[in-house]
């Protein structure tokens, strides 16, 4: 039986439902429609983690659930965004190389050394920001509300950059974690 407590989490299934549709709108050219939907996306993710965090209603499984939403989201546009010639290809294949290295890391990591907890950065928080910034910017122009051109290619570049950025500070992260855990075995032995 369901209760309030489920919210976020119907929300952020509700938010993961929109992915197929919001690709069909773009994919068919109805711009404004897939622009509104976008929205009430991003409006839905705000009021999970709001009603989550003001009522205590976090859970692990939400933890997981809701970084996944997103990136379902991201990727299934950024791939459409790209298939349509509105996105350079080699930024989402930067987007998704950096998320499989940190996937695939994380594998490792917690394989090798100790359980890995997933723990976003704020440097990873903001170049989250900026994908959807970026998202949302393509599909306000792609809607016909007039936004230059410069500011999209300005929001790529910065996207870019905190992709790169976001995966050498995990890598970093991650490594020096790694070596004092082996550090400390090594002592123990």
């Amino acid at each position: 039986m369901l209760s309030p407590r489920d919210l976020p989490n119907m929300l952020t299934v509700l938010r993961m439902l929109m992915v197929a549709p919001l690709v069909y709108l773009l994919l068919t050219g109805r711009y404004p429609a897939a622009l509104a939907l976008a929205v009430i996306a991003g409006l839905s993710d705000w009021l999970d983690g709001a009603l989550a965090r003001h009522f205590g209603w976090q859970s692990r499984f939400g933890g997981m659930l809701d970084p996944l939403a997103d990136k379902l989201l991201l990727v299934a546009v950024y791939a459409t965004l790209v298939w349509l010639g509105e996105l350079p290809w080699w930024l989402f294949v930067l987007a998704v190389v950096r998320d499989l290295v940190i996937v695939i890391g994380g594998y490792v990591y917690h394989k090798v050394f100790e359980p890995f907890q997933p723990e976003p950065t704020r440097l990873s928080k903001f170049n989250t920001v900026c994908q959807i910034a970026l998202m949302w910017a393509v599909l306000i122009r792609l809607a016909g509300l007039g936004l230059p051109a410069m500011m999209v290619d300005g929001l790529i570049l910065l996207v870019a950059l905190t992709l790169v950025s976001t995966l050498l500070q995990y890598l970093l992260i991650y490594s020096l974690r790694a070596r004092d855990i082996t550090a400390r075995r090594g002592s123990q032995s």
